[in-house]
Order: C-alpha cells, then sequence, then structure tokens
C-alpha cells in the first residue's frame, strides 16, 4: 500500500481538508459523553433545569455541526477516491500498452482485466472508508479510553483492561484475512480467464454444441472462488461476534462495578453514564474497525497486484539507444539468427540467415509450429533475438528506437483483428492523422472499397466489436487496408489472405508490390507466395531452403513434396 500512496499527492489539499473534518467529527463524539455527564450530575440530579439547556444546547449545536461536517467530508473522501482510481487505471492501462510480449505471457489478459477493474475498486473503497470513517474508529477508541480516565479512573481501568486484548484479537484474524484475498484475487483472475474464453468463443462452443462441457469448466472453478471467498469472510466475519462479546461483558462489569461505586459515593450516575457511552461507542468503533480491515484485507491484497504492474520493466524502459530520426529504406537482413521465448524447452528459429533486398516479395512457408510468425515478431521487436542479429538498411536492428521502426512497419495478424468504430476509423487506425483520401485509396488497394460503398452507411458504418458483423475475408481485407494506409516500408502479412479467393489475393499483392515496400508473406499455398522474389521455407524452425520458386522445385525436395501435394489437391478439387 505504502508504494501507491503517491497516487494521493496530487489530491493533498482535499485529503488534508477529509482529515481535519474527521477530526472534528471525532472531537465532538469525544466530548458528547462528558457533556451528556454534566447533562445528568449538574442538571437532572440536582434538579437544575439551566445546566440541562446550556449543556443540551451545546450538544445539538456541535451535532449540527458535526453533521454538517460528515457531508462535506463525504465529498472530498469521494473526490479523492475516484481521483485516485482514476489515475490508477491510466497509468496501469500506459504501462500494460509498452508491455513487451513477453510480459503477457508472464500476465495473462484475464488477470490485467481484473487488476484494472476490480483490484482499483478495492483500492478506491479502502482511499473513501479510510478518509471517511476509518481513521476516526482507531483514534476513538485511544481518545474515548483517556477521555474516560478522565471522567473516573476506576471504570476506564476495566476499558484498559479490555480494549487491548480484543485489538490483538482482531489484529491477528486480519492478518490471516490478507492472505485469503490475496488467494480470492487469484481465483477471481481464473474465473474472468473463463468468461473471457467463453465470450471469444461462444460461436464456436455452440457449433460444437459444448455449452453443457463449458458451463462445467465455469462451475468447477466459480465453486474454488466461492470456497475461497468463504473462508475469508468467515475469518474476517468472526472478528464482529468476538468485539461484541468481549465489550458487552466489559459493559456488564462497568454496570456491576459502577453500582458498587454509586452506593459508597466513589462515582457519581453521570459518570457511570458516561463512561458506559464511552464502551459503547468504542465497541461501535471496533465495530466500524473490523469491517474498515475487512476492506483493508483486500485492499493490501490487490495493492500488491497493481505494483506488480507498475514496476514492471517494460518495453520503453528497456530503451537505452537515441532516436537516430532516419527513415528505413526496407532492407532486411537475419545474421545466424536464433530465437528462443522465456521459459521454453528449446528453441523456436535456429541458424536462419537470408538477405530481402528493397521492395523484394519474400514469400515464408512452413508447418504449424515451424516459426513463421515467430520470424515476423523478431522484425519490428516485439521479441529480441537470443542469438545472432538482424540489420534493416545494413545497421543493427537494436540500433533503431523501437517506435520509429515500428511506424514504419505494417503488420497485418494471422487473426485480423478490428476495433468497435467505423469502417473509416478501422482503416485510418494504422495512421495517426490519415486523410480521408488515404483511407480510400488504402481500401481500393485492399480490394475493400466496393463492399464498403455498398454498405448503409459506407465508411461511416459501424463495425461490431472484433468485426463480428463481417465475414473472414472482409475482415481480412480491412486489416489489410489499416497496414497498408501507413505506406510502410516494410510490410508483414502473416498468413492474411487465407480468406480470399485467388483472383482478389493476387489483385492484392500486385497493388502492394506497386507500393516499393519489402513484404514479407507468411502462407499456407504455394499459389500465394510462387511469384515471390524469394521463398523460405521452415522446418521445425530451420531454414532447409530458400530461393526462388523454379529454383526451390530443382533444388528442395521437401518444397517439391509440398508442391506436388497442392496440386494434387487442386487437380481433385476440379475433377
Amino acid at each position: 500500500m505504502k508504494k501507491l500512496f503517491k497516487y494521493i499527492f496530487p489530491y493533498k489539499y482535499a485529503t488534508i481538508m477529509a482529515l481535519s473534518l474527521t477530526g472534528f467529527e471525532l472531537v465532538v463524539e469525544l466530548i458528547q459523553p462528558v457533556l451528556m455527564a454534566k447533562i445528568i450530575d449538574e442538571g437532572i440530579t440536582n434538579g437544575d433545569m439551566f445546566p440541562v439547556y446550556l449543556w443540551g444546547g451545546i450538544l445539538l449545536l456541535l451535532s449540527f455541526i458535526a453533521f454538517v461536517a460528515g457531508i462535506v467530508n463525504s465529498f472530498y473522501s469521494s473526490h479523492v477516491g475516484q481521483a485516485v482510481g482514476y489515475d490508477l487505471r491510466r497509468d496501469l492501462f500506459d504501462k500494460i500498452q509498452q508491455f513487451a510480449f513477453k510480459d503477457f505471457q508472464e500476465i495473462p489478459t484475464s488477470s490485467l482485466i481484473t487488476r484494472l477493474t476490480n483490484d482499483v475498486t478495492q483500492i478506491q473503497n479502502f482511499l473513501f472508508m479510510s478518509l471517511r470513517i476509518a481513521l476516526r474508529a482507531p483514534l476513538f477508541i485511544l481518545g474515548g479510553m483517556i477521555m474516560a480516565f478522565t471522567v473516573n479512573v476506576k471504570l476506564a481501568t476495566i476499558l484498559l483492561i479490555s480494549v487491548p486484548l480484543l485489538m490483538v484479537i482482531v489484529l491477528t484474524l486480519i492478518r490471516k484475512g490478507v492472505t485469503l484475498f490475496q488467494l480470492v484475487q487469484k481465483k477471481l483472475d481464473r474465473v474472468n480467464s473463463i468468461i473471457q474464453e467463453n465470450l471469444v468463443g461462444i460461436r464456436l462452443i455452440k457449433a460444437f454444441t459444448r455449452g453443457p462441457h463449458e458451463q462445467g469448466r465455469f462451475e468447477k472453478v466459480n465453486k474454488l472462488l466461492r470456497e475461497d471467498n468463504k473462508k475469508a469472510l468467515q475469518i474476517m466475519e468472526m472478528t464482529m461476534p468476538i468485539l461484541m462479546f468481549g465489550m458487552n461483558v466489559a459493559m456488564v462489569i462497568i454496570l456491576w462495578f459502577g453500582s458498587l461505586q454509586l452506593d459508597i459515593g466513589g462515582a457519581q450516575a453521570g459518570e457511570i453514564v458516561a463512561v458506559l457511552n464511552y464502551g459503547t461507542k468504542i465497541m461501535f468503533a471496533f465495530t466500524v474497525f473490523s469491517f474498515v480491515m475487512m476492506n483493508y484485507s483486500r485492499a493490501q491484497a490487490s495493492s500488491g497486484r497493481l505494483v506488480e504492474i507498475l514496476e514492471q520493466e517494460t518495453d520503453a524502459e528497456q530503451l537505452n539507444t537515441p532516436s537516430t530520426g532516419e527513415k528505413i529504406d526496407g532492407r532486411v537482413e537475419f545474421h545466424h539468427v536464433s530465437f528462443q521465448y522465456p521459459q521454453a524447452l528449446k528453441r523456436t528459429l535456429d541458424d536462419i540467415s537470408f538477405t530481402a533486398e528493397v521492395g523484394q516479395r519474400i514469400g515464408i512457408l512452413g508447418e504449424t509450429g515451424s516459426g513463421k510468425t515467430s520470424l515476423f515478431q523478431l522484425i519490428p521487436r516485439l521479441f529480441e533475438v537470443t542469438e545472432g542479429h538482424i540489420t534493416i538498411d545494413d545497421e543493427d536492428i537494436t540500433k533503431y528506437e523501437k517506435e520509429e521502426l515500428r511506424k514504419q512497419i505494417g503488420m497485418v495478424p494471422q487473426e485480423a483483428h478490428l476495433f468497435t468504430g467505423t469502417v473509416k476509423e478501422n482503416i485510418g487506425w494504422g495512421k495517426e492523422n490519415a486523410t480521408f483520401d488515404e483511407i480510400i485509396e488504402a481500401a481500393k488497394k485492399a480490394e475493400i472499397h466496393e463492399f464498403i460503398m455498398t454498405l448503409p452507411h459506407q465508411y461511416e458504418t459501424m463495425v461490431g466489436q472484433r468485426g463480428v458483423n463481417l465475414s473472414g475475408g472482409q475482415k481480412q481485407r480491412l486489416s489489410i487496408a489499416r497496414a497498408i494506409v501507413r505506406q510502410p516500408r516494410i510490410l508483414l502479412l502473416d498468413d492474411s489472405t487465407s480468406a480470399l479467393d485467388s483472383k482478389t489475393e493476387a489483385n492484392i499483392l500486385t497493388s502492394i508490390k506497386d507500393q516499393a515496400c519489402t513484404t514479407f508473406i507468411i502462407a499456407q499455398k504455394i499459389s500465394s507466395v510462387i511469384k515471390s522474389d524469394q521463398i523460405l521455407l521452415l522446418e521445425e524452425g530451420m531454414l532447409v531452403a530458400k530461393g526462388t520458386h523454379e529454383q526451390l522445385l530443382k533444388e528442395s525436395d521437401s518444397y517439391r513434396r509440398i508442391y506436388k501435394s497442392q496440386m494434387q489437391k487442386e487437380m481433385e478439387q476440379l475433377a
């Protein structure tokens, strides 16, 4: 929690105001029993109404002022809580944007969502509770004890014995609660993970009628969450009955001992009422304190998870080279490059060497798991090479500032991902401040313009989340347009024409060729890369062959085998 205190500092004046008002409410609460004692001993016992009116009026006035102070305090407390929550979410989201790909492997998406939502909410609630009533509760316990001693030492001694004992019990239970709530947050991550998987794959679930199976999976993790949450709440809820029992015992003892003192003149009736009043208020303060500590347990568990994100060494923080400010031409060369994912058992890529000249089209073939996508991810430095090095325009890729490099690369992932917004916004997303003419030109090159013009609102037509209202081919062409609008020097197409017919695919590749950018194409079909200037054939992370289509037919048995297999399938389909 200490590491998050810096988020309170910008709102120090609101915090100070809230704490000052809390202090005023506390003073009024501490004075009330003393004033009531005066009303009883000086007025009611003596049959004199003047002290009743005097002290009663002061009591009512102070209570009204405290009432107003409480309302204003709530305003400042909520302002600080919500403002800190806003800043936390902003910084967390900004930090996540800087994550390298390896960071997303270490912290799953579902956990990041939980931290940005539930964990931040826990911090907000705790801050509000702290400024509103949390600090008042422990201070009243201490202040109430002191004030009780000013009223009657013997009666206050009973509180002095019981209160610390109850405090030790409460703190012990709270320590256990923090550990349990940390487990609860992890279980919540798992529940969110299952929910996310199901919502993303709902079409597949329905198509395979796997609803009951998925319900069972969710039920399992949901039960684990329920059980851990129940344990944590049971531990925390135990504090209430223990406090109530302990303080009620103390009250009975005060009444019994007070009656004895009253008989021998060792205490006045007002003093007994005042000490009992302090005891009652201390019991209530303990109740509030236990509730606040339950919130603290959750907040403490959440704060550790948030700090883990905020202190994560990210992609941006690893930059140690100044920006060159130079535009690249697009000559890419791999020099004995090997790559292994963090915590992987073996290399994904092993000793890869090739050269892509400016404006060339490079086709990449290989079975699933051969390392094609991993090779792509090394070019924009989404991952760093394990061994060897990559050069662009004969300059080591690490000499380029990552943001500068990526702005000159267009990438179309294997799974076309669109955002909620208009068609225009989705294409323009690829280039900040892209003009409408540039967007239209990119759409034409991606063979999607004519389709867009048939939509109800053309370029202003809304695209559903992840492009749910579009076909696979339409999503792929919009993704390609989004990459083309960047006017990249290097274009990476990761099997992004698989849903297109051969004519549309050929037209798009011709348009891209006209842009004179170096283009890398991952494909499953040789027909997609047959006109490439160079074809790379990967097998189990190794480059087993490279050359033009004609060269590989002559020199590579593996390539000939793939080509014959695919040609035979095409012939069978035509037949």
